[in-house]
């Protein structure tokens, strides 16, 4: 069984989505960053505009538009702490 990511998405007013996730990407001051199980710990300043991304087991994908606020990555998984994040919506 693949290894998954424990994946919490907060934003002020809510939690927006929590799960497990086979990767996150997020785009932080630092640049495009992605997030495996396994981890290093780091704190991350996410980008203005900017967007995360959740790679789901199975495939799917998960994706929010942010507005400001920190990653954080700990043993236990990867804690997103946005002022606001709205589901994207394909296009399709």
């Amino acid at each position: 069984m693949a290894k998954t990511l424990q994946v919490d998405l907060v934003a002020v007013e809510e939690k927006v989505w929590s799960g497990e996730a086979e990767m996150l990407v997020a785009r932080t001051t630092e640049g495009e960053l992605g997030v495996l199980p396994g981890h290093a710990p780091l704190l991350g300043q996410l980008a203005e505009p900017g967007q995360v991304r959740v790679k789901l087991p199975g495939g799917g994908e998960l994706a929010y538009d942010v507005a400001g606020g920190f990653l954080s990555v700990t043993g236990e998984g990867v804690t997103v702490l946005a002022e606001s994040a709205t589901p994207v919506t394909s296009g399709h």
